[in-house]
């Protein structure tokens, strides 16, 4: 029958104590460690928030150029950059961008959807702001769901989160 921790030498208790004392101290800095870690991880298993690092864009840059697929994050950086555009340079950037990413004998053509590729047609009358949303929303949930987990478990990936 079990007699509890008073049977033991109190020198044996103290030492359980210290041990204990250690234990605890060596579990706090790991679990710092690891909090650290997973969230400088987190910052590129985001992909909007990979975007807006330098360090993540440009990681996730030169994979999608590994993939020959680096048209979508230029098609989409383009998009972002016409939204802040002056209204009066509206028109020359959505051609510019047309051209180079939407229509057929684009030399980075991007994977749209036909409809939405008409709709980006018809905008260039009368191009506006928002003219290129949906077919920038179309190649994010392209990149989020393709490309994007392939990058995650890449050199890149891993490259990338030593860095920061």
């Amino acid at each position: 029958m079990c007699k509890g921790l008073s049977s033991l030498p109190s020198s044996c208790l103290e030492k359980a104590k210290g041990v204990r004392m250690k234990f605890g101290h060596l579990a706090e800095k790991q679990e710092r460690f690891h909090k650290q870690k997973a969230h400088e991880e987190k910052i590129l298993r985001d992909l909007e928030t990979l975007l807006s690092s330098k360090v993540g864009l440009e990681a996730f840059r030169w994979f999608l150029r590994s993939e020959f697929s680096e048209e979508n994050l230029e098609f989409w950086l383009a998009c972002e950059d016409y939204r802040s555009t002056a209204e009066s340079q509206l028109g020359a950037k959505a051609h510019g961008i047309y051209s180079q990413f939407i229509n057929s004998q684009a030399p980075q053509e991007v994977n749209l959807d036909s409809e939405t590729r008409e709709a980006v047609t018809n905008m260039l009358r009368d191009p506006r702001a928002d003219a290129f949303n949906n077919a920038q929303q179309q190649i994010y949930t392209l990149m989020s769901k393709d490309s994007f987990p392939r990058f995650l478990r890449s050199s890149y990936y891993q490259e990338a989160v030593k860095a920061l």
